[in-house]
């Protein structure tokens, strides 16, 4: 059995919305406009998405898989691929979104992505 959770951390929000990711949007509007809100005139930027993959074996025996994709985010939403929190976030050593540079650079260099290389690189 695998399992998944991810998250978007800010630091000038004091990590949030972390696990709390998917129902951000939820409380007061749209997730995206939420955090440009909440971002508004700040200017520490920095933000990361966290992935951690748990993978039970059929003996019980638990691995876990870690990834972690440094980053800032945008003043405005851009691009439009992906999903979440996509088209505001810029990848560390990147001048576009995640949503800009697109759906196959997101499949080779997301959190997600390092969490499975992580992760496979204990099963073999």
């Amino acid at each position: 059995m695998l399992g998944e959770d991810s998250g978007l951390e800010v630091a000038a929000l004091g990590g949030a919305p972390g696990v709390r990711s998917a129902r951000y949007g939820a409380e007061g509007g749209e997730a995206i406009a939420r955090l440009l809100r909440e971002l508004e005139g700040v200017e520490d930027r920095r933000a990361r998405y966290v992935c951690e993959l748990v993978l039970i074996g059929p003996g019980g025996e638990e691995l876990r898989g870690s990834g972690v994709l440094e980053g800032r985010i945008a003043e405005e939403p851009r691009g439009s691929e992906g999903f979440g929190y996509d088209p505001v976030f810029v990848p560390g050593g990147e001048s576009a979104t995640v949503a800009a540079l697109g759906n196959d650079w997101k499949r080779r260099n997301s959190h997600r992505a390092r969490a499975a290389q992580n992760l496979r690189g204990q099963t073999q």
